[in-house]
């Protein structure tokens, strides 16, 4: 019984890797096809003829740049400075920010993006789901609702990559004495892979 909880634990770890990559292979590849498709009329009138392989050198040129200005003072000015652009600029704000925070949480070993394991009851009474504490909510929220709101991220199953945001009553969530990283072992498993405090029972 020990050898099947061990071989489950080491394929949802491996899921748990395998994630952030397979995430940024499908960016790459939407990345490539997008240079590609832009470039490829341009390159054929000015050569006379298609040049195969020009997307990809250009797309392999925007990641190291990105990257160069990423590493460096000056341009992680910039790069801030685009992202609270994106951060102000509506409907667009409320993608981008969710986009990121699920990204630090499987890129960042930190895993600061997700604060805390939560539940709360959900779709309805009675139903528990699993979710991730994001961020307190903002203010204007609160006011409207007129209580206390957290965020919190509601990850599918098998893939936490996906899932909604919602605002909930902070009095209505229940904190767990769960990691991150066993929380999202338990979502990719689809609960077969139990953090191990609760393998004591069900």
């Amino acid at each position: 019984m020990e050898t099947v909880r061990r071989i489950r634990n080491y394929l949802v770890t491996g899921l748990i890797v395998l994630l952030p990559v397979v995430v940024t292979w499908q960016v790459l590849r939407w990345l490539f096809n997008l240079v590609d498709g832009l470039l490829r009329g341009v390159v054929a009138r000015v050569f006379g003829h298609p040049v195969p392989g020009v997307g990809l050198a250009v797309t392999i040129l925007v990641v190291f740049l990105v990257g160069v200005l990423a590493a460096n003072y000056v341009g992680r000015r910039l790069l801030d400075h685009g992202e609270a652009v994106m951060r102000r600029t509506p409907i667009v704000r409320s993608v981008y920010v969710t986009i990121k925070q699920i990204t630090d949480a499987f890129v960042r070993r930190d895993q600061a993006a997700f604060k805390r394991v939560c539940m709360f009851e959900y779709p309805r009474k009675g139903i528990y789901t699993l979710a991730f504490v994001t961020s307190s909510a903002p203010v204007e929220l609160k006011e409207r609702a007129r209580q206390d709101l957290v965020g919190v991220f509601v990850p599918t199953t098998p893939n936490p990559t996906s899932g909604f945001l919602l605002y909930v009553p902070r009095s209505d969530i229940v904190i767990l004495d769960m990691s991150v990283e066993a929380g999202l072992r338990l979502v990719i498993s689809g609960g077969i892979v139990p953090p191990d405090e609760t393998r004591r029972g069900p």
